[in-house]
Order: C-alpha cells, then sequence, then structure tokens
C-alpha cells in the first residue's frame, strides 16, 4: 500500500528534524539517521548522547569544506575575484606566431642518414 501524502511529509520532517539534531552535535548525515524521538528535544538529547557514548569530537568550525587555503582572499564579488586572479596570473607578452617552416616542421622526426666522407 503506498503512503498518502501527508504520510510522506510527516517523514520527511521527522527526517530533516533528525538531519538537523544530528548536524547540530556533529553528526553525519549516515550517524542523524539512526537518532530515535519524536519531538525536536528528544531528538537533539539522542544526538548528544550518541555523541557521548561513542566519543566522538565537537562539530566541525567549517562543515562546508575544509579549512581554507592562504591563496584564498576574504573579499567578495566577481570584480574581487577578477582582481585576484589577475594578481595571482600576471599578464604575459604574446608569443610570435610560428613561420609556415616552423609549422610544418614535424618534431618527432630524426636524420635517418648521415653523409660523411
Amino acid at each position: 500500500m503506498e503512503p498518502t501524502p501527508e504520510q510522506q511529509r510527516d517523514a520527511a520532517v521527522a527526517e530533516l528534524a533528525r538531519l538537523r539534531a544530528g548536524l547540530a552535535a556533529g553528526l553525519t548525515i549516515e550517524q542523524s539517521a539512526r537518532l530515535r524521538g519524536s519531538t525536536a528535544e528528544e531528538l537533539e538529547a539522542d544526538a548528544k548522547a550518541f555523541v557521548s557514548e561513542f566519543g566522538l569530537s565537537a562539530p566541525p568550525a567549517n562543515p562546508s569544506g575544509g579549512p581554507r587555503g592562504v591563496d584564498v582572499d576574504a573579499a567578495t564579488g566577481i570584480a574581487a575575484g577578477a582582481a585576484a586572479y589577475h594578481r595571482k596570473h600576471p599578464k604575459r607578452e604574446p608569443r610570435p606566431a610560428p613561420t609556415e617552416a616552423e609549422q610544418r616542421r614535424n618534431p618527432f622526426a630524426e636524420p635517418s642518414y648521415t653523409m660523411s666522407r
């Protein structure tokens, strides 16, 4: 029997509540799925108990990508990004176009014979 739309909605709300409580306590998505409770307070208490029982560390400071590199600027926006790119990659002089003889040259060719006396 297929669940009704109300049952699907209730299941989605419960899953979201588990994820919120688990991620706030420093759990992964997979660990958050194991939380039990019918209210937000029960889920938060279960998440804290899960963390203390398994000796997990505190939640990460930046869960959305890890530490920032030293070359990452604090400024935001397209103009700031373009300026940072141009600072890191200065403009170079263009190379001259190859001559026709250079274009036809085979870089893998080796002399097949030499003339010696």
